[in-house]
């Protein structure tokens, strides 16, 4: 049987100056929302009409600002109507459902950036192999396996979370994450185990590969000619500030979380607000600014907007 969970979001005052600041609260959000819908959603309609833009790096980027779109449509309509609530409930099912949503989108961006590490390595050590390793069969297949893998993994981890017994009927946050963990009357095992396989295979494995293929870009640049390092900084350095950036997210996400107690609500404020908010609304802002070609064509946009 199902059972309703109460969500007690963070709030610097409590629940009465959320009671009290309910509309501003709701407004500020709501420009965020609306913010990150547009920004993400100008580059990717950019990338799809623009022909000079339909190549492998610009497409893995499509899809990374589509996740942050998935991303953010996954926590902010519910986070908008707890605002507006005069008691911020969600179902254990409807948590559960929420939580696999926001991994999974969590989990295919590290295989997206993955992808893109991947993309830029052959493109900058193998160039004359790249049009033909760099394929469209290539490209679908990752991108594809990007959304799948992390998909399936963590539904096996949502059923494990079916099973559990609840004796804590409160979430401290603004949405459901990794703090479900502490619902639990005991610690299951299984979970435990399996969250740890879960996080290196999607996180871990990812990262190392991202990486040492940015290792050896480093290492044939400084060989090359002044030409190939100036390619590898402009095509590479976005892509890790993208990386650094969702990294951070995944420790306070992964470690962090589990230590709430021993972190002041402010700083646990901040925290959230960072994976919610500067990570799906600095990523197009950071491929709109540091990409060449997709700064040009948002220029000409704009020039023709005015």
């Amino acid at each position: 049987m199902d059972v309703e969970l109460n969500v007690t979001l963070l709030t610097l005052g409590g629940f009465a100056e959320l009671h009290k600041y309910r509309y501003l609260y709701f407004v500020v959000i709501f420009t965020l929302y609306i913010l990150i819908l547009c920004f993400n959603s100008t580059i990717v309609c950019l990338i799809w009409t623009c022909k000079n833009l339909h190549e492998p790096m610009y497409i893995f980027i499509a899809a990374l600002l589509i996740n942050s779109v998935l991303y953010s449509m996954i926590i902010y309509p519910k986070l908008l109507s707890d605002v507006l609530s005069e008691k911020q409930i969600i179902s254990y099912t409807l948590c559960l459902f929420q939580g696999f949503l926001y991994y999974t989108s969590a989990g295919s961006e590290f295989l997206l950036l993955a992808a893109m590490a991947y993309d830029r390595y052959v493109s900058i050590c193998k160039p004359l192999q790249y049009p033909v390793i760099m394929t469209r069969i290539t490209i679908y297949v990752s991108l594809v396996l990007a959304w799948l893998i992390p998909a399936f993994e963590i539904a096996v981890s949502v059923v494990l979370y079916s099973e559990v017994k609840l004796c804590s009927f409160t979430l401290t946050g603004i949405f459901c994450n990794n703090s479900g963990y502490k619902l639990q009357c005991v610690t299951s095992v299984a979970i435990s185990v399996y969250g740890v396989v879960m996080l290196i295979n999607i996180a871990l494995l990812p990262l190392l590969f991202i990486l040492f293929t940015y290792i050896r870009i480093v290492r044939v640049s400084y060989q090359s000619c002044r030409e190939v390092r100036k390619k590898a900084v402009k095509t590479c350095l976005p892509h890790l500030l993208v990386l650094i950036n969702f990294s951070c997210f995944i420790v306070f996400d992964v470690i962090i979380v589990r230590l709430e107690s021993d972190l002041s609500k402010t700083l646990r404020l901040i925290l959230t607000f960072q994976s919610i908010l500067f990570h799906p609304l600095l990523n197009p802002i950071i491929y709109g600014l540091k990409m060449n070609e997709i700064f040009k064509n948002l220029k000409i946009l704009f020039c023709h907007v005015k």
